[in-house]
Order: structure tokens, then sequence, then C-alpha cells
């Protein structure tokens, strides 16, 4: 059986991570009623024997002992990571597992990328390889974080860059929240476009998240609630092991706003087809993007649930005449069923494509990226910062230089903005472009975007 570790990098890394694992618990909660240390808890999870103190002995086989995340977290302040230590994932984690520092990055992603990345490259190479030791066979890591901040976009992509030198055959899959235009850090749309650069050059896959696209989501929930159109809620049982192996129940509120919001909005459909539809509809995607008037390079489906075979047979076939498939990939479906339905719902489904929709959010970002750099509006304030952090010797210099390179490509493409199709498609052959869509289960399932729809340096 296959492992993989998480890294959760800056405030947004680390809030997502902790919703992933707990949910990550109560699914196996739900069909792990033995409590017994399995192949499919040892994706995500170590058994730890630490009766006899110390650091413990991994178990493989048996009883379950205490499970330990197969995770890092990062963050240049303490206060999210502090929370999740003293919250009810806390026996999940320990202080191996951790690397926090107390200033934080100050919205610069030069301050994260090379003043943290570089006082911190050793022990984060150290736990790396502490956690790779741990595992059978390492098929990949997940990386967790925002492109808006300092801390996540520098530093985020900076752990990037040093899984693929020390693990160049281990994919690296990448979760990466965009700001929304109304975004309360100015510097934003450095931070993102300068991490682009990083996620284009050292990711396998990148799955995009946009903070707009979430909150109409949240919207649209609400008004749909106070018409009283939603019938059903989503189960309040709590379902966590705790350090000793035992499982127990405790009510409270359900496990994650943005998973009930989503599940209630699709589950209480009367058809299921209409889950199908709802898939490739625009009002439902993690990025605002409208996926039926682009380009399809492959599309997955991979159902939960009660569902048949014909049932996704015939969705497909119904929905086919209406998708944009390129010519050389008719055919492009890839399928899953899993009988076992997420917790607390009858089925759901998670969509999967490689698609051009994305080149319009990457096209704003850099608008807005123009935007302020025209006006030089905080530049000289990150470069300042910057100096204050190092000395004129320093690496402060080498990111000056990338800004002004990225910052020249880009004016020498604004006016060539508009991709003809040939080219769209000779831009999919490269890196064809992942935009994910989850029906309805949560926002924290994790897969991809390589973006190059538009090329930013």
């Amino acid at each position: 059986m296959t492992q993989s570790v998480v890294v959760q990098v800056g405030q947004c890394g680390n809030q997502i991570g902790c919703r992933f694992w707990d949910l990550a618990l109560r699914e196996h909660a739900a069909v792990n009623k033995k409590g017994i240390y399995d192949e499919a808890l040892s994706s995500f999870f170590r058994n730890v024997d630490t009766r006899n103190g110390g650091d413990g002995a991994d178990i493989h086989k048996g009883k379950i002992f205490s499970l330990k995340a197969r995770a890092l977290l990062i963050d240049m302040e303490e206060g999210v990571v502090n929370e999740i230590l003293q919250g009810p994932l806390r026996d999940v984690f320990d202080s191996k597992q951790l690397i926090t520092d107390v200033s934080g990055s100050g919205n610069n992603w030069a301050v994260g990328h090379q003043l943290y990345g570089c006082r911190y490259r050793e022990h984060i190479v150290e736990k790396l390889r502490r956690m790779a030791e741990h595992c059978d066979c390492l098929q990949c890591f997940f990386v967790i974080h925002s492109m808006g901040g300092g801390t996540g976009s520098g530093l985020g992509t900076f752990v990037l860059n040093v899984l693929e030198d020390e693990f160049p055959e281990v994919y690296r899959f990448v979760t990466s929240v965009y700001p929304s235009g109304e975004d309360d850090v100015i510097t934003s749309p450095y931070n993102s476009v300068l991490a682009m650069k990083e996620l284009n050059e050292h990711a396998d896959c990148v799955l995009p998240i946009e903070n707009e696209s979430l909150f109409s989501i949240v919207s649209k929930i609400h008004q749909m609630t106070n018409s009283g159109k939603l019938g059903s809620t989503v189960k309040q049982n709590s379902l966590l092991t705790s350090s000793s192996g035992s499982i127990k129940t405790e009510q409270e509120k359900p496990f994650d706003a943005m998973n009930n919001i989503v599940a209630n909005l699709l589950l209480n459909l009367t058809r299921l087809d209409q889950m199908f539809s709802d898939a490739f509809s625009k009002d439902h995607q993690l990025i605002q993007a409208d996926p039926k008037h682009s380009l399809y390079l492959a599309c997955a489906l991979l159902v939960r649930g009660n569902v048949q075979v014909s049932d996704l047979r015939r969705n497909i076939e119904r929905l086919k005449p209406s998708l944009h498939f390129v010519s050389w990939n008719q055919e492009g479906w890839k399928t899953g069923l899993c009988s076992v339905p997420p917790v607390g719902h009858s089925h759901s489904l998670l969509a999967l494509a490689n698609n051009t929709c994305v080149k319009p959010t990457f096209t704003e970002l850099k608008d807005r990226f123009m935007k302020l750099y025209k006006k030089k509006k905080w530049a000289a304030e990150m470069l300042a910062s910057t100096r204050d952090h190092w000395t004129s010797q320093s690496p402060a210099r080498k990111w000056k230089t990338r800004l002004e390179l990225y910052l020249n490509k880009t004016k020498e493409r604004e006016d060539n903005s508009e991709v003809s199709s040939q080219q769209e498609k000779q831009i999919m052959r490269k890196q064809p472009v992942v935009e994910l869509t989850l029906l309805p289960l949560n926002n924290t399932v994790y897969l991809k975007n390589l973006q190059q729809s538009i090329k930013l340096g």
C-alpha cells in the first residue's frame, strides 16, 4: 500500500489541512468499527505505540494505539498551529511535525521564499526525510497553501522546490487558494504572480481554488436556506479517533461549514442526473469558470455511494454533445465508482477536468498585477521590507531581478493576450490545465491545475 505526506504551509494551508484531517478520521471511523489499523489508514496515518514513552515504534498491523498524521505543519506565525494543537486534533500531531516562527512574512513573497526559506531549509528537509522514512512506499506529497499571503505563496513554493530537489521521483500535488478581487491583502497580486511561476516549474499537479467562487457558493446556500428550499442537513455526529485508539462519539456542530454548504446544495436534488449536470455548470466550480464554453482535454468522474455503472454511462452520453473535447481525444473520459458513501450523505460526485477555462482567472490576476505595478503601488514597499531583512549582498537582489524580469515579460505580452484556438491546443499538449469540481463532499479534496494557459514569465 502506498502512503502520502501532506505539507500545510501558512494560515490558510493549516486551516484547510485541519479540516482535511478531521474529515479523514470521520471517513475511516465510519467504516472501521473495530479500530483495526489497516492499509487504508496507513495511506495518511501512522500507528504509533506510545505506551512506553519516547517516540514510539510504528505498529503496522493490529489494534490502533495512537494515530499520527503523515503531515508537516509550517507557519511563520504561531496562531493557527497553536489552535490546532489545542483543539480536538491535538493528539494527531506532535512537536516533531511543526515548524513555526513568530514574526510572519509581512504579506511579502520574497520574505517567505528567500528569508524564511533559506533559514528553515535544513529543518524542512530533515522533517520531510523523517516522514519519508516512515513510509513503505511514498507515492506523493500534497502541498496546501494560499497564493495571496507571504508565507503561503513564498515559503509554500520554496517547499515545493525543496521537494523536487530531495524527492525528484515522488509526485507533487498542490492545492492553491487564489485571492478574490476584494482581497484585503493589497500585495496579493504580486505574491500570486511570483508564486504561479514557481508552481509552473516545480509542481506536477495543481488544484486551483478561488475564494470568490467559494463566497458565491456560501451566498447561494444562505439564500436557499432562508427561502426554506433546503430540507435536510448533514448529520452532526462527530467521530474522532483518540490517542488511545478508541473511537468516541460526540454531539457538536457540523464538522465543516463549507462541507455542509456544498452537500446541502446538491443532496436535496430529486434526480441523480441533475448532480452530473451540475458538475459541468459554472455555478458549482471551485474557481469562477465556465467549463462548458472551454476546451476539454480529458475528464474524470469519481462517484461514491449507491450509483450504478449504467447511471455513469447514461449521463456521459447525455452530456457529451454539450462539451467541447479536443479532436484527438473525443473519448477522453475516466470513471470511478466507490460503493462506500461519504460520511453523512448518500452519494457524491467529484469531477476532474483538463480544461482551458482557468484562463480568465489568470488573465484577471495579471490585470490586477499590472494595474498595481503601473502605478508603482507597494512595489517599493515590498523591496524595502525585503532589504530590512537582508544585507546588500543577500538574495534580495535576486528577488528584485526576478520581479523586474516577470514584469517586463508580462508587459510585452499585454497587447497579445488573446490566444488563438491553434495556440490553445499547443498549450494543452504541453501542460494541460486541470480544474476540479467537487459535488457534494467538501472543499478539501485535492488535485490539480497546471496553469499554462497564460504565461506570466
